[in-house]
């Protein structure tokens, strides 16, 4: 007997499988259609970690480097990468189009991201947004914004524009909950200047896996039977807490005025999916996971281990929204705002360092080729 395909299912359930990954090989050789076809594949997402190890680890796109500098020697690297990375985004968004198109533009994303330098300069997220938004030319892709402070304002703007809007690096309840507010405000400002509601589309991105990693070594550090029963509980826990402030907004006064008028949720997406620990399940945060108006964007490794053997049951509609798990955690030393504090800290920062590690693999890679970017902000990456 054929076993159902756990992805295709999660579907049937109101939750999208997006893909965390994107490279030009799986573009041109039509691994992405295949997904799409196959396994019921509804959005990609992207990063610059993501560009870097596709980019800087293989030669897929030494022609490409070349070709441009040849057209262009004026380009220096971050130049560069936006050509790379852009002609990657609409190859993505056609391939996806027809998804978008059958699902009247609920599904079939593709999401880039300002530049990770931009994080705490919310004119400057806003002018990039619009820039890539504009030079992408393709209506089904998100720009990517992070949830920092400085990107709530330009979260607003954005939606304001009609620009559809990928909220990022989000790890707490508290800062979703502003997100939320910089969102309904964005589409209010949208319908009171007679613009349509129905064509902006926006996800927010909740990082699941890493808040395990910082939680577990302090349950560890307690060393009492209590804490070890915590261990893996708390990314989980932090999720259905962000889960239940959703379903808190849809059945509240302010969200049926927008649907009326056809503004679309903005639905949660994990992210951070892939299990880190070994000893926890390779499919732990997307089991347990699984609800209505959210989205499941899984890493290559994690999307084969869920086809192979993942469970898709809808977890998140048991009514548990985490508040016990996370005052018993709270008992022993997690302290869940500090924790998401550092954790966007570190986020930022990993991603800037990626970026960074990717512009000087561009100007390594060029100078290979016989070929220079010219000096402009690769320099010191």
């Amino acid at each position: 007997m054929t076993r159902n395909n756990p992805l295709r299912e999660l579907i049937e359930l109101g939750q999208s499988p997006w893909f965390d990954n994107i490279h030009r090989r799986m573009l041109e050789q039509g691994e992405l259609q295949r997904l799409v076809e196959e396994d019921g594949l509804r959005g990609v997402t992207s990063n610059p970690t993501i560009f870097q190890k596709a980019i800087g680890g293989s030669d897929a796109y030494d022609a490409a480097i070349a070709d441009a500098l040849a057209a262009a020697p004026e380009l220096d690297a971050e130049g560069l990468f936006m050509h790379l990375a852009l002609a990657d985004i609409r190859a993505a968004a056609d391939v996806l189009r027809p998804v978008w198109e059958q699902t009247d533009g609920a599904d079939g994303f593709v999401s880039m991201e300002v530049s990770p330098e931009l994080a705490w300069d919310t004119d400057r997220t806003i002018a990039q947004a619009r820039e890539l938004f504009a030079r992408v030319d393709r209506p089904n892709v998100m720009i990517k914004v992070p949830a920092t402070r400085e990107g709530l304002p330009a979260i607003e703007a954005l939606i304001a524009d009609g620009i559809s809007v990928n909220v990022t690096l989000l790890f707490s309840v508290q800062r979703y909950t502003e997100v939320v507010e910089s969102w309904l405000e964005g589409l209010r400002r949208r319908r009171e200047a007679g613009l349509p509601v129905n064509d902006v589309q926006s996800v927010a991105s909740f990082f699941v896996s890493r808040v395990d990693n910082k939680a577990d070594p302090i349950l560890q550090a307690a060393g009492d039977a209590g804490a070890r029963e915590l261990l893996g509980s708390a990314a989980i826990a932090n999720a259905r807490a962000a889960y239940a402030h959703m379903q808190r907004w849809l059945s509240g006064p302010r969200w049926p005025e927008l649907a009326a008028v056809g503004a679309r949720p903005q639905r949660l997406l994990w992210a951070s999916t892939g299990t880190k620990n070994p000893d926890y399940s390779d499919v732990l945060y997307v089991d347990r996971l699984v609800g209505r108006n959210t989205v499941t964007t899984l890493p290559p490794a994690t999307w084969e281990a869920f086809r192979d053997h993942g469970a898709a049951r809808p977890v998140l509609e048991d009514g548990d929204d985490g508040a016990a798990t996370l005052a018993a955690l709270a008992r022993h030393g997690v302290q869940m705002d500090t924790i998401t504090a550092e954790l966007e800290r570190e986020g930022v920062q990993a991603f800037v360092d990626s970026y960074r590690d990717l512009l000087g693999t561009l100007q390594r890679k060029a100078a290979q080729l016989g070929a220079t970017p010219a000096r402009g902000n690769a320099e010191g990456a």
